[in-house]
């Protein structure tokens, strides 16, 4: 079974719910039928392709948050709460304070567990927090899908 980790921006007003679902369907689809996905709970990207994942496939979903459930916005609980029946686990990381570094301690959390990312960036701002993921995934050696959105 493959395992992927997914990243991807929180600013995601730009694109419609529509919009999402093509790319989904297009590049998360051929690894939605036999695969065990990591997704951050966070809101935007994470929280779409939670839902997406969860109406689409039968793939395996965990969940991943740097401090606990009740940390992410309430966007991101609405969409774990929606697909709950669907996520296996969820891992709560218990950072003490929901920083930077919380964050990609968490990414290279889902990294480590995965044979590859897919990472669906906002721009190409290298300090941004899904680039520095698929950054982390080159350096591990592993493969990565880079999705511009």
């Amino acid at each position: 079974m493959r395992t992927v980790a997914i990243t991807g921006t929180r600013l995601t007003s730009h694109r419609s719910v529509e919009g999402y679902t093509r790319l989904f369907v297009e590049y998360l689809g051929p690894f939605a039928s036999d695969a065990h996905f990591y997704i951050g709970g966070a809101k935007g990207i994470d929280s779409l392709s939670l839902v997406w994942l969860a109406a689409n496939s039968h793939a395996q979903i965990t969940v991943v948050t740097p401090g606990t459930l009740d940390q992410q916005p309430a966007e991101a609980r609405q969409a774990i709460v929606r697909c709950r029946d669907r996520i296996g686990q969820v891992v709560e990381l218990q950072a003490a304070e929901l920083t930077s570094a919380a964050y990609h301690a968490r990414n290279r959390w889902m990294v480590d567990r995965a044979q590859m990312t897919i990472g669906f960036p906002h721009h190409s701002e290298p300090s941004s927090g899904t680039w520095q993921t698929l950054d982390y995934t080159a350096h591990m050696g592993k493969a990565r899908l880079i999705v511009p959105v």
